[in-house]
């Protein structure tokens, strides 16, 4: 399998994933945890960073055929003047409905998924890893679509009060966010690498962490070619 080529703790990969070379870093954490700053320390060293949700902005922009479905599913009122989506009125809606959220998943994950695939078969041949950002990839299941897992750890009273800070939203609203994902232990039962981003990390202890895990994937899928 390949995680076992690459040294890290046994996994289920797919066929898709077995037969490439580049290592898949899958970069996950709970809402408001912190997983975009430690993207941009990795980018900032170089890798090749694709993230799962700058990709569902891609694929669902203004009259793209998958926005046309989310409006017939979820109603035109989520329709702006200009023709893109109100995502924060769409996040309203599915985060207050599971049922609506699973309709959503079920609807945009699978071209979220061929769309990474594609980012990622446009790598040069020489990337050693690629860093994947899947806020969602334990909820998806997705948890055999990469050779490792980073997990960005941090309590959910510290990511509530970034969350209000960061939307300007209210603390009930900042707590549903958290409780409609993944329990922290679940992520980090899957989880071969963590990254602490709590109230003890600094920016340089981050920087450092992210560092010493670049220097250890650019050494390990450089070992297999």
């Amino acid at each position: 399998m390949e995680s076992a080529r690459f040294g890290f703790a046994s996994r289920r990969p797919t066929d898709r994933v077995s037969k490439l070379a580049v290592l898949r870093v899958g970069l996950t954490g709970g809402i408001g945890s912190g997983k975009s700053r430690v993207a941009g320390l990795f980018a900032d060293l170089g890798a090749p960073v694709i993230d799962a949700d700058q990709l569902s902005r891609q694929i669902m922009a203004a009259d793209s055929p998958l926005l046309v479905e989310v409006f017939d599913l979820f109603g035109h009122d989520l329709r702006r003047e200009d023709g893109s989506l109100d995502r924060a009125r769409l996040r309203e809606r599915v985060f207050a409905d599971p049922t609506a959220r699973a309709r959503l998943e079920a609807l945009t994950h699978p071209a979220i998924r061929k769309a990474m695939d594609n980012r990622i078969a446009e790598l040069p041949k020489d990337t050693a890893y690629v860093v994947l950002v899947i806020p969602l990839l334990v909820e998806a299941g997705w948890c055999d679509q990469v050779d490792t897992i980073i997990v960005v750890d941090c309590p959910a009273p510290v990511r509530i009060e970034r969350i209000m800070a960061r939307d300007r939203i209210d603390a009930d609203t900042a707590r549903s966010m958290v409780a409609s994902q993944a329990p922290r232990q679940a992520r980090l039962q899957v989880a071969n690498d963590v990254i602490d981003n709590g109230p003890s990390s600094t920016p340089r202890k981050l920087a450092e962490r992210v560092r010493m895990l670049h220097e250890r994937y650019a050494g390990a899928g450089a070992s297999v070619r």
